[in-house]
């Protein structure tokens, strides 16, 4: 009896221990985007801010080109994820249902693809988008940032359709459906979990990536959120509060996204890694 106790106290205080080192730095974010300057710079500190206020948030958002940035990052992400999901659709089907030569190599080229360090081909991609005359771009960007989260968007669906029995799609058929439609309705709605994961992936991907957009787009109105984060503290000194709700600000989006998509993105990410 005591060992069955403690066989399942150890693993959730070994849970609540790492949730609360994971769960801290984000609440402390948060605490000190909302606490006044004076609760800030205190030698002890103020686990919870005397009164909330907004200031920091003002002053963040109030920052040069904040709008133009925020609009650039959603539309360079939300664009290339939906394009390499569009893309992954295709091929994913493709390696998982049909037989042709050199397929085994293909999905070995799309693993080496996803653990290839994306730095240290920055200046090859410099070279190509400054030779095609698009820096400062958003077109650029866009592009590569496709390509970074596609192999493991094609990976993960893969395995999703490789679980769908061939039976569902055959019956489709027969009763009349052509391979499209077949798709279209027997295999698309069981993708629900793998394309949410993999949407999560790739927007979280696109949404903190920073050394591309630093080295292709130089211009101020060009650039996204990533840049923007990184020169507010050169900008604003030692405003502590401020630089907090820059980074809330830029963190909020994919808090919201992961909130929503939690239960299913999660269950999404742990079927594609072992179906198939």
């Amino acid at each position: 009896m005591k060992r069955s106790r403690l066989g399942r106290i150890w693993p959730n205080a070994t849970a609540i221990v790492l949730a609360i080192g994971f769960v801290f730095p984000v609440y402390w974010m948060f605490n000190t985007a909302l606490k006044p300057t004076g609760d800030i710079l205190t030698e002890d500190p103020v686990w919870f801010p005397s009164h909330l206020t907004f200031e920091h948030f003002d002053t963040a958002i109030n920052a040069p080109n904040f709008w133009t940035l925020v609009r650039n990052s959603l539309t360079v992400t939300i664009v290339a994820v939906a394009l390499s999901l569009l893309i992954a659709l295709s091929a994913s089907f493709a390696i998982a249902r049909m037989r042709f030569k050199g397929r085994r190599g293909v999905i070995l080229v799309f693993m080496i693809a996803q653990m290839a360090p994306w730095e240290v081909m920055v200046i090859a991609i410099y070279m190509l988008v400054r030779d095609a005359d698009m820096l400062n771009s958003l077109v650029p960007l866009t592009i590569f940032y496709m390509v970074m989260v596609l192999p493991l968007t094609i990976l993960t669906l893969r395995n999703y359709i490789a679980a769908v029995p061939k039976e569902l799609e055959e019956s489709a058929m027969v009763d009349g459906c052509s391979r499209v439609q077949a798709f279209r309705k027997v295999i698309f709605p069981l993708l629900a979990p793998g394309l949410m994961a993999t949407s999560l992936f790739g927007f979280i991907t696109a949404w903190n990536e920073f050394p591309m957009v630093l080295i292709l787009n130089k211009e101020d109105h060009a650039q996204t959120l990533p840049v923007w984060l990184y020169s507010f503290q050169t900008n604003f000194g030692n405003d502590w509060g401020a630089t907090m709700a820059a980074s809330t600000l830029f963190a909020l989006p994919i808090l919201i996204l992961f909130l929503f998509l939690q239960r299913r993105a999660v269950g999404g990410l742990t079927s594609g890694a072992v179906k198939g």
